[in-house]
Protein backbone atom coordinates (compact mmCIF):
# COMPACT_ATOMS: atom_id res chain seq x y z
CA UNK A 1 0.00 0.00 0.00
CA UNK A 2 1.36 3.39 -0.94
CA UNK A 3 0.45 6.63 0.81
CA UNK A 4 0.64 10.27 -0.25
CA UNK A 5 -0.16 13.22 2.04
CA UNK A 6 -1.15 16.55 0.49
CA UNK A 7 -2.06 19.87 2.08
CA UNK A 8 -5.21 21.35 0.55
CA UNK A 9 -5.51 24.94 1.83
CA UNK A 10 -8.76 25.76 0.00
CA UNK A 11 -11.84 24.16 -1.54
CA UNK A 12 -10.33 25.06 -4.92
CA UNK A 13 -7.26 22.95 -4.07
CA UNK A 14 -9.49 20.05 -3.06
CA UNK A 15 -11.42 20.26 -6.35
CA UNK A 16 -8.14 20.54 -8.28
CA UNK A 17 -6.82 17.36 -6.63
CA UNK A 18 -10.09 15.64 -7.53
CA UNK A 19 -9.74 16.81 -11.12
CA UNK A 20 -6.16 15.48 -11.31
CA UNK A 21 -7.29 12.12 -9.95
CA UNK A 22 -10.38 12.11 -12.20
CA UNK A 23 -8.28 12.61 -15.33
CA UNK A 24 -6.39 9.41 -14.45
CA UNK A 25 -9.43 7.24 -13.69
CA UNK A 26 -10.65 4.49 -15.98
CA UNK A 27 -13.58 2.05 -16.05
CA UNK A 28 -13.57 -0.32 -13.09
CA UNK A 29 -11.80 2.06 -10.72
CA UNK A 30 -13.05 2.36 -7.14
CA UNK A 31 -12.42 5.44 -5.01
CA UNK A 32 -13.37 5.30 -1.33
CA UNK A 33 -13.69 8.65 0.45
CA UNK A 34 -13.46 9.01 4.22
CA UNK A 35 -13.51 11.96 6.57
CA UNK A 36 -15.74 13.67 9.08
CA UNK A 37 -18.86 15.62 8.15
CA UNK A 38 -17.88 18.66 6.14
CA UNK A 39 -14.36 17.41 5.43
CA UNK A 40 -14.73 17.86 1.66
CA UNK A 41 -15.76 14.47 0.27
CA UNK A 42 -18.37 15.95 -2.08
CA UNK A 43 -16.02 18.83 -2.96
CA UNK A 44 -13.38 16.30 -4.02
CA UNK A 45 -16.02 14.36 -5.98
CA UNK A 46 -16.90 17.56 -7.87
CA UNK A 47 -13.29 17.68 -9.02
CA UNK A 48 -13.31 13.98 -9.91
CA UNK A 49 -16.39 14.61 -12.05
CA UNK A 50 -14.69 17.51 -13.82
CA UNK A 51 -11.66 15.33 -14.55
CA UNK A 52 -13.89 12.54 -15.86
CA UNK A 53 -16.02 15.02 -17.83
CA UNK A 54 -19.39 13.73 -16.65
CA UNK A 55 -22.78 15.41 -16.47
CA UNK A 56 -23.51 17.26 -13.24
CA UNK A 57 -24.29 18.89 -10.98
CA UNK A 58 -22.44 16.89 -8.36
CA UNK A 59 -24.16 17.09 -4.99
CA UNK A 60 -24.09 14.81 -1.99
CA UNK A 61 -26.25 11.73 -2.63
CA UNK A 62 -27.01 11.34 1.09
CA UNK A 63 -30.77 11.02 0.69
CA UNK A 64 -30.88 9.15 -2.63
CA UNK A 65 -27.86 6.98 -1.68
CA UNK A 66 -26.49 6.78 -5.25
CA UNK A 67 -26.42 8.86 -8.42
CA UNK A 68 -25.11 7.99 -11.87
CA UNK A 69 -23.46 10.79 -13.87
CA UNK A 70 -23.05 9.81 -17.54
CA UNK A 71 -19.96 10.82 -19.47
CA UNK A 72 -20.12 13.81 -21.79
CA UNK A 73 -17.16 12.55 -23.85
CA UNK A 74 -17.71 8.80 -24.27
CA UNK A 75 -15.74 7.86 -21.15
CA UNK A 76 -16.94 5.97 -18.09
CA UNK A 77 -19.92 7.11 -16.06
CA UNK A 78 -19.40 8.22 -12.48
CA UNK A 79 -21.40 6.28 -9.90
CA UNK A 80 -21.46 8.48 -6.78
CA UNK A 81 -22.56 6.67 -3.62
CA UNK A 82 -23.03 7.94 -0.08
CA UNK A 83 -22.81 5.05 2.40
CA UNK A 84 -23.43 7.25 5.47
CA UNK A 85 -26.96 5.98 6.05
CA UNK A 86 -26.23 2.38 5.06
CA UNK A 87 -26.01 -0.28 7.73
CA UNK A 88 -22.98 -2.04 6.27
CA UNK A 89 -21.76 -4.20 3.39
CA UNK A 90 -25.08 -6.02 2.93
CA UNK A 91 -27.02 -2.80 2.32
CA UNK A 92 -24.30 -1.58 -0.04
CA UNK A 93 -24.52 -4.89 -1.89
CA UNK A 94 -28.28 -4.33 -2.28
CA UNK A 95 -27.42 -1.38 -4.56
CA UNK A 96 -25.97 -3.87 -7.10
CA UNK A 97 -22.88 -1.75 -7.67
CA UNK A 98 -21.06 -4.82 -8.95
CA UNK A 99 -23.35 -4.66 -12.02
CA UNK A 100 -21.82 -1.33 -13.11
CA UNK A 101 -18.42 -1.54 -11.43
CA UNK A 102 -16.47 -2.77 -14.44
CA UNK A 103 -17.66 -0.11 -16.89
CA UNK A 104 -17.97 2.86 -14.50
CA UNK A 105 -15.86 4.75 -12.01
CA UNK A 106 -17.40 4.22 -8.57
CA UNK A 107 -16.88 6.75 -5.77
CA UNK A 108 -18.18 5.84 -2.32
CA UNK A 109 -18.35 8.52 0.36
CA UNK A 110 -18.20 7.09 3.89
CA UNK A 111 -17.01 3.87 2.25
CA UNK A 112 -14.15 2.82 4.53
CA UNK A 113 -14.92 -0.63 5.93
CA UNK A 114 -18.10 -0.81 3.83
CA UNK A 115 -17.00 -0.67 0.18
CA UNK A 116 -13.51 -2.16 0.45
CA UNK A 117 -14.81 -5.58 -0.59
CA UNK A 118 -16.01 -4.30 -4.00
CA UNK A 119 -12.54 -4.46 -5.57
CA UNK A 120 -9.11 -5.85 -4.68
CA UNK A 121 -7.64 -2.55 -5.91
CA UNK A 122 -8.89 0.83 -4.75
CA UNK A 123 -7.86 4.35 -3.94
CA UNK A 124 -8.83 5.57 -0.50
CA UNK A 125 -8.82 9.32 0.04
CA UNK A 126 -9.10 10.44 3.63
CA UNK A 127 -9.84 14.13 4.14
CA UNK A 128 -9.02 15.71 7.48
CA UNK A 129 -9.84 19.30 8.38
CA UNK A 130 -6.57 20.97 9.23
CA UNK A 131 -7.42 24.61 9.80
CA UNK A 132 -10.11 27.12 10.50
CA UNK A 133 -12.93 27.73 8.10
CA UNK A 134 -12.74 31.03 6.19
CA UNK A 135 -16.03 31.59 4.38
CA UNK A 136 -16.48 28.63 2.07
CA UNK A 137 -12.75 27.87 2.17
CA UNK A 138 -11.80 24.93 4.34
CA UNK A 139 -8.16 23.95 4.87
CA UNK A 140 -7.71 20.20 4.90
CA UNK A 141 -5.16 17.46 4.50
CA UNK A 142 -5.71 14.76 1.91
CA UNK A 143 -4.24 11.34 2.62
CA UNK A 144 -4.27 9.08 -0.44
CA UNK A 145 -3.78 5.36 0.09
CA UNK A 146 -3.42 3.17 -2.96
CA UNK A 147 -4.27 -0.51 -2.62
CA UNK A 148 -2.89 -2.67 -5.42
CA UNK A 149 -0.31 -2.02 -8.13
CA UNK A 150 -2.53 0.26 -10.23
CA UNK A 151 -3.10 2.65 -7.38
CA UNK A 152 0.52 2.66 -6.26
CA UNK A 153 1.39 4.00 -9.70
CA UNK A 154 -1.37 6.62 -9.55
CA UNK A 155 -0.17 7.88 -6.18
CA UNK A 156 3.28 8.32 -7.71
CA UNK A 157 1.73 10.24 -10.63
CA UNK A 158 0.07 12.67 -8.21
CA UNK A 159 3.13 13.45 -6.09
Amino acid sequence: MSELVLELPTDRDTRALGERIGSLLRPGDLVVLTGQLGAGKTTLTQGLARGLEVRGPITSPTFVIARVHPSLVGGPSLVHVDAYRLGGEAELDDLDLDESLEESVTVVEWGHGVADHLSPELLEVELVRSGSEDGDQQARTGILRGVGPRWSQLAAALS
